[in-house]
């Protein structure tokens, strides 16, 4: 069985990074295991450069504490001030011994009444819930999750962007 670990215990990140290989390796069978991230990150990184880097560290992180996996997941939201507002997406970074990929989910704008919050400093899992009166939405279905009816949640938002970091594993030849 092949063992993956994610740099995270939120159940959302587990199950997308799981539904993500299962979808892009359907023969193989994968153990996906959560691993409580050591390194310190920004809590809420608030541009494209940081949220990479963020997940990169994730993944760099455990593949350090837990070097019997396979692979390592990092997976990291963030925001961004753009023209038109402030700005919601993820990136997710696959590492193995041999390859590194990187993917990014969609992006979408959040309204301003949590835009402000975020702005300030808040964590947007913490804005939705204030704005939403949720508790724990980051754990669920997230900001994308609230602002669509769940048409698309969280663990949707992220399920692709780890196919896409996973495109160099699929494909080795043309990614040595």
């Amino acid at each position: 069985m092949i063992q993956v670990y994610v740099a995270s215990n939120n159940p959302v990140k587990i199950s997308a990074a799981k539904r993500g290989f299962e979808q892009m390796f359907p023969s193989e069978k994968f153990s996906v295991l959560p691993f409580k991230n050591q390194v310190v990150i920004t809590s809420q990184p608030m541009t494209d450069k940081e949220t990479l880097q963020g997940a990169w560290k994730r993944a760099n992180n455990i593949r350090e504490l837990a070097p019997d996996g396979d692979y390592w997941v990092g997976i990291e939201g963030g925001c961004e001030d753009k023209p038109g507002g402030l700005s919601a997406f993820a990136w997710v970074v696959v590492l193995s011994v041999e390859r590194c990929g990187r993917g990014r989910s969609g992006e979408f704008f959040l309204p301003e009444k949590v835009a402000e919050l975020v702005r300030q400093g808040v964590e947007l899992g913490e804005a939705d819930d204030r704005v939403f009166s949720r508790n724990n939405s980051k754990q669920g279905n997230g900001a994308i999750g609230l602002l669509t009816d769940n048409a698309i949640d969280r663990e949707g938002l992220y399920v692709p962007a780890v196919i896409f970091a996973l495109i160099p594993f699929k494909n080795p030849e043309l990614y040595p």
